[in-house]
């Protein structure tokens, strides 16, 4: 069967980053059809590696594209249906920021905390070589971004706090984040969202059970 041409599929599984990708959804709040795949059966099977070879969700398809990261389907979804508000304009100045910092947290700040993880963090004398520098200076840089008490564009919520919010959450419950103040109290005010409760409550009804 032929997917509708304006038809949003979304490839995911709830053990994944496929919930901030859902999230997004939520907040854009278009009709969307969800296809669980299984780690190392369906999300490995022919047919979604014709989609995404990696082999790895989220993605979405929708008018015959097929996005795949995070941050990518993030962006591509507030500007795919510019009605949610969720991307400042090409002729937005805030367009810049807000591009900074979804990029900064799709790079940097992700290799930073997965290094760290790892303890493959770049040696000081090599810093330099490494696109985050050091783990410090990737989580001060993030706390200016999150510190005065708003969104990261200030007071206009957008597609960029639901991917740094996402990281940050994340980063907070898994420890690999230090607990700011500012980290912690950005993590409450994104909790709060309608939306990110519809997510949550739609991912964890798709976990097994304990």
């Amino acid at each position: 069967m032929s997917q509708p041409s304006d038809e949003i599929v979304f490839y995911t599984n709830p053990m994944s980053r496929g919930r901030i990708a859902r999230w997004m959804l939520e907040e854009v709040g278009q009709p969307y059809r969800t296809v669980v795949l299984d780690y190392g059966t369906t999300m490995k099977g022919d047919d979604y590696l014709a989609l995404n070879p990696m082999g790895k969700v989220p993605a979405i398809t929708h008018r015959g594209v097929t996005v795949t990261e995070c941050a990518a389907v993030c962006a591509y979804l507030a500007d795919a249906f510019p009605q949610a508000g969720l991307a400042p304009a090409l002729d937005d100045p805030k367009r810049g920021t807000y591009l900074r910092w979804m990029f900064f947290a799709a790079g940097p700040l992700e290799a930073a905390v997965t290094a760290k993880s790892l303890g493959l963090l770049a040696p000081t004398e090599k810093s330099g070589m490494a696109g985050y520098g050091s783990f410090d200076q990737v989580v001060d840089a993030l706390e200016t971004a999150v510190a005065d008490g708003s969104w990261i564009l200030g007071d206009r919520f957008s597609a960029a706090d639901v991917y740094v919010g996402s990281q940050i959450a994340w980063g907070l419950q898994f420890k690999t984040l230090p607990e700011r103040e500012a980290f912690k109290a950005y993590a409450d005010r994104l909790q709060s969202r309608e939306a990110a409760g519809r997510a949550r409550a739609l991912d964890d009804a798709l976990l097994p059970p304990a």
